[in-house]
């Protein structure tokens, strides 16, 4: 949400000299809060134009000082739209801040966390120990990804960390970062350790885990239900952008491919079978495990949509992250869906999608690309040939339902 601004200059009367001068200021206003600063140049009332915020004449000194006005100005409009557009939000105090070089307290949870990251290295070998600093940098990571994909910036208000934040948090650890129990508990150990520095400090005065009740310990593998499914299938968006999103979410829950996967998929890696049906075949990007899928009608069809905006060989032009997670956020609100990840679809791919219909475990993880049997919990091996046999009758099984969705036309 953008804060209303504004940035005037004008005469300090109060502190007039012994010579008639009088201080030039600036002042900052941001949603009602003020910060002042001093210009550390003087002018006679006489030759200051109060409306306008300028000196009069001509007279090389007061150009000077009138172009040494009108860059600060700029440079206070640049602070001001910088931090807005990276955080969402700023203070008259933070922009003063920058602009003068102050020391300030850190207004932003990253900034904080940061700083407290480079006080415990230095600690590092004296009373602190090397392993849990990385711990404290990898949860800085963790946070910084939750946040550009959640609300789209780089830094968050720490005013504006509350409950549904956290859990918003809990919910990213557990099944975007797929975090087992301990390291997600630990991970939220870190955000209340910096919620209460923030307070000691007395940059939030409020505590903001004080309702916090830490949540079940859940499955990663979390999957949406066959209702759900076809609810967001047969869905209609106003948004292209977010239409697309949607199929590319249908795409995983009928391939069990991961955003990252999805996002390197070209014709290379199609292969036509003599029996005719058509296969994917693709190293994961997080194992470097290949991938063998039959693709269904459903993909098939999607792959068909898109056909003629395939870019540079891909399959699909998938944008970034943050712009995946905001059309993922349109998706819940339209079809009523809460907690709806993009990560989900791959676990739906394994539970509903196979899992419902038969498909053996082994299969499975022969699809899904696991590093490790462990993953499937499953100690064995499988050969493509009974993947193929078992995803055929998974083929017309699906056939025989008659399955209808938006992705037999060529509708958004």
């Amino acid at each position: 949400m953008r804060s209303t601004f504004k940035i005037l200059f004008y005469l300090n009367t109060s502190r007039r000299k012994k010579s008639g001068l009088c201080p030039v200021m600036g002042r900052i206003t941001v949603d009602g809060s003020i910060a002042q600063f001093s210009l550390k140049e003087d002018v006679h009332p006489a030759r200051w134009d109060a409306k306008k915020g300028r000196a009069k004449g001509k007279s090389r000194e007061q150009m000077e000082l009138n172009r040494k006005i009108e860059q600060t100005e700029h440079s206070v409009r640049s602070i001001y739209r910088r931090t807005v557009d990276a955080t969402g939000c700023v203070t008259a105090e933070q922009i003063k801040s920058e602009l003068t070089g102050a020391t300030a307290k850190a207004e932003m949870l990253l900034e904080l966390f940061g700083e407290h990251n480079r006080e415990y290295k230095k600690r590092v070998g004296i009373d602190r120990k090397g392993s849990t600093y990385y711990r404290y940098e990898n949860s800085y990571g963790h946070l910084s990804r939750f946040i550009q994909s959640k609300y789209g910036i780089t830094d968050f208000p720490l005013k504006r960390l509350d409950l549904p934040f956290i859990n918003d948090y809990e919910y990213y650890l557990r099944v975007d970062a797929g975090l087992s129990a301990s390291p997600v508990i630990k991970n939220i150990i870190y955000l209340k350790k910096m919620a209460v520095r923030a307070m000691n400090q007395r940059i939030i005065l409020r505590n903001p885990f004080q309702e916090y009740v830490p949540g079940k310990t859940t499955s990663k593998y979390l999957h949406i239900s066959k209702e759900k499914l076809e609810r967001i299938m047969t869905a209609r968006f106003k948004s292209k952008s977010v239409g697309f999103i949607r199929d590319m979410f249908v795409f995983s829950c009928f391939t069990g491919l991961a955003y990252a996967d999805i996002r390197l998929l070209s014709d290379k890696h199609l292969r036509k079978m003599p029996d005719g049906s058509i296969w994917i075949k693709i190293s994961r990007y997080k194992t470097g495990v290949e991938s063998n899928i039959m693709l269904l009608d459903i993909p098939l069809s999607i792959i068909g949509k898109y056909r003629t905006e395939n870019k540079d060989g891909l399959l699909f032009k998938i944008p970034s992250n943050s712009s995946v997670c905001s059309s993922m956020r349109e998706i819940e609100k339209l079809c009523n869906i809460e907690h709806l990840h993009f990560h989900m679809a791959r676990h739906t791919f394994a539970t509903l999608i196979c899992m419902a219909n038969g498909v053996s475990m082994e299969s499975l993880s022969k699809m899904m690309g696991h590093s490790s049997m462990r993953s499937t919990q499953i100690y064995a091996e499988i050969t493509g040939q009974k993947v193929g046999d078992e995803m055929k009758k998974l083929a017309e099984r699906t056939k025989r339902k008659k399955q209808t969705s938006v992705y037999h036309s060529s509708g958004t």
